[in-house]
């Protein structure tokens, strides 16, 4: 069930205040929190490729303790996995989650005009509703 027009209103008005009285807190909340997320991700899969490299060379120098090396090829792998993963989903860093103001282009090359706060409220509102089978 979509948000009726007085509650539209409302997030409207509340996210135009939350706007003129902190804008810097506004524009955190857009979606800059997923680049240093997705940023640290990748340090912490680069961390754990170098610690499966050190498990590999500790099981190859310990002699009849070969399952150390396996076990650190599997961490070098699943790290290696994680990192490539985390860096294709990072926002670029020029570009804010979504897009720029109208007319400029989101990520990716693609040309997406900016959507407000309220509409993407909306949108996962709906999305979860559907998950529901309502």
């Amino acid at each position: 069930m979509p948000l009726s027009e007085h509650e539209q209103r409302m997030l409207e008005q509340m996210e135009r205040a939350l706007y003129a009285e902190d804008p810097k807190f506004a524009t955190a909340l857009e979606g800059s929190g997923l680049r240093t997320y997705t940023r640290r991700r990748v340090y912490q899969a680069v961390a754990g490729f170098l610690v499966g490299i050190a498990l590999l060379m500790t099981g190859v120098m310990i002699q009849g303790q070969y399952w150390i090396s396996v076990v650190g090829f599997l961490v070098m792998l699943g790290c290696a996995a994680l990192a490539v993963t985390s860096w294709r989903k990072a926002p670029r860093a020029g570009a804010q989650q979504g897009a720029g103001p109208v007319g400029q282009p989101g990520g990716r090359g693609q040309m997406r005009p900016r959507r407000s706060m309220m509409d993407r409220i909306e949108q996962r509102w709906q999305r979860r509703r559907d998950e529901q089978g309502h």
